[in-house]
């Protein structure tokens, strides 16, 4: 089964809290918590077979009444629930879906988990002809993970890509050799023809998986040696190398960026 629209619409385009299909097997509605670390606000996510009763949600997002009633309306049925990671703007409505949907929720991580047990990096879950495999993917958080859906061409990659700009990999949670690492594994789903484009938290829809990965990496590494180069020129705290590194970038987001450095730092001293 291969689901195919002729246009990818721009999820972000239109208002939230309304759904949006973006495939056979995929709608998505977009919560209204827009914000620095948020972009247009949380995707979530309803996966469905074709036909099918039953649906899957991922990541419900906040705990707003407006977003979840829009949410359910589309999900019908809800038969499981799936967070990408541990972060509260994917998981504050958990216990609030449990008791909306009765729906078991699951995630890599047991803290985040509702009767059922965590999710395992390999493992499909299939809900009335839908499948959907689990990609263990940490850096941006060590639970953080993504879901293949190879009928769909389609990876839901939580904050581990976003569609707009890049994610951050705040030490200590994050850890950039992880990263790297599910980067190298994103890549290889998509290079072996098992998905096309990704279905982020945060952003738009992108239809160019292969590009993505590849723009993903060398960023990264551009911002590694720009660290690097900043600590040879005598840059000792994380806020200096931010002064220097993450000039061009707005103030407001320079105490996320420290921490992304931080993460640099650890692993620029666990290599060298």
């Amino acid at each position: 089964m291969s689901a195919e629209i002729p246009e990818i619409p721009d999820v972000t385009a239109g208002p939230t809290d309304v759904a949006v299909r973006v495939s056979d097997l995929a709608t998505v509605v977009r919560a209204d918590n827009a914000g620095i670390m948020t972009l247009d606000g949380t995707n979530t996510w309803i996966l469905r077979a074709p036909g099918a009763a039953r649906s899957i949600v991922v990541d419900p997002g906040p705990d707003d009444v407006t977003h979840l009633d829009a949410v359910l309306a589309e999900a019908g049925d809800v038969a499981l629930v799936l967070y990408t990671h541990w972060h509260g703007d994917h998981t504050d409505a958990i216990d609030t879906m449990v008791a909306r949907t009765g729906a078991p929720a699951r995630a890599r991580d047991a803290a985040w988990c509702r009767d059922a047990e965590p999710l395992a990096d390999g493992e499909v879950v299939e809900v009335d002809g839908l499948r959907v495999e689990v990609v263990h993917t940490s850096g941006h958080t060590q639970d953080s993970i993504c879901l293949l859906v190879e009928d769909d061409a389609a990876l839901l990659t939580g904050d581990t890509i976003l569609g707009r700009g890049t994610t951050i990999i705040a030490h200590p949670d994050g850890a950039l050799g992880s990263y790297l690492d599910s980067l190298d594994r994103i890549g290889e789903v998509v290079s072996a023809g098992r998905a096309s484009r990704f279905y982020p938290a945060h952003g738009p829809v992108l239809p160019d998986a292969h590009g993505v990965v590849e723009f993903y990496r060398a960023h990264r590494l551009e911002r590694l040696e720009q660290v690097r180069a900043a600590v040879a020129d005598g840059a000792v705290t994380a806020r200096e190398v931010v002064e220097r590194v993450y000039a061009e970038v707005d103030e407001s987001l320079w105490p996320a960026a420290e921490r992304s450095v931080e993460a640099q730092l650890e692993y620029l001293t666990a290599r060298e």
